[in-house]
């Protein structure tokens, strides 16, 4: 098995723990293998022949991982803003021309002005203007990644949308569907493997432009 092969193996088993020990209530397996599915995703991306900005963005998410696994309210505002520094990397890798999609843009303008207005009264005061700031950081993500990079990016940037908004209604304390943790972390782990295997073949289908995301692409095997 090649390196490259091995960590995208270790990254499902990992996931499988993670989202098993969620299933089950099974706190400390939640706790050890979250941290690692980011790292493992990016180490795999980076010997894929990754750019920059994609390994980063994906090392901002394992912050923002690892922040979380914290209940206190500056833990909460730390990890939305490595997040949000992941979302920006993703902008900037995405960024190249695409087709305009004014449907679809349309339709995250409507979700992101339904969501924040709604949320918005019962959401605690100091996180309000970062959560609505982060909301429209995400769902620029969310657009480029499908209007730019395709289909499996697109979804993977509709997950990460979806995931989130699932944290942002127990911040304020909305009903929840039974083990929401399990939910937010399965649509999580999709969206970043999405983001990732989409930008990969996107990138592998039209070699030239990556030199004008201002990357440098591994050559690594």
């Amino acid at each position: 098995m090649t390196p490259k092969r091995l960590l995208l193996s270790a990254f499902a088993l990992a996931a499988a723990v993670d989202l098993g020990s969620l299933a089950a209530g099974f706190d400390p397996g939640h706790t050890l293998a979250k941290p690692l599915l980011m790292p493992l995703l990016a180490g795999y991306a980076a010997l894929s022949g990754a750019p920059r900005l994609l390994v980063a963005a994906l090392l901002f998410g394992w912050g923002g991982d690892v922040f979380l696994l914290s209940d206190a309210d500056p833990a909460f505002l730390a990890g939305m803003g490595s997040f949000a520094a992941g979302h920006v990397c993703y902008l900037l890798l995405f960024r190249a021309p695409g087709t305009p999609r004014p449907l679809l843009l349309a339709g995250y303008g409507v979700a992101l002005t339904a969501t924040v207005v709604a949320l918005w009264p019962d959401l605690p005061a100091e996180l309000r203007v970062p959560v609505a700031g982060y909301s429209l950081l995400l769902t620029a993500m969310a657009y480029r990644a499908g209007g730019r990079f395709g289909l499996l990016a697109g979804l993977g940037g509709a997950l990460f949308m979806l995931s989130d908004t699932l944290i942002a209604t127990g911040v304020a304390e909305w009903p929840q569907p039974p083990r929401p943790d399990l939910w937010i972390m399965l649509t999580y782990i999709a969206a970043q493997y999405l983001l990732t295997t989409g930008t990969l073949r996107a990138l592998e289908a039209r070699p030239g432009p990556a030199a004008t995301y201002g990357e440098v692409r591994s050559t690594t095997p």
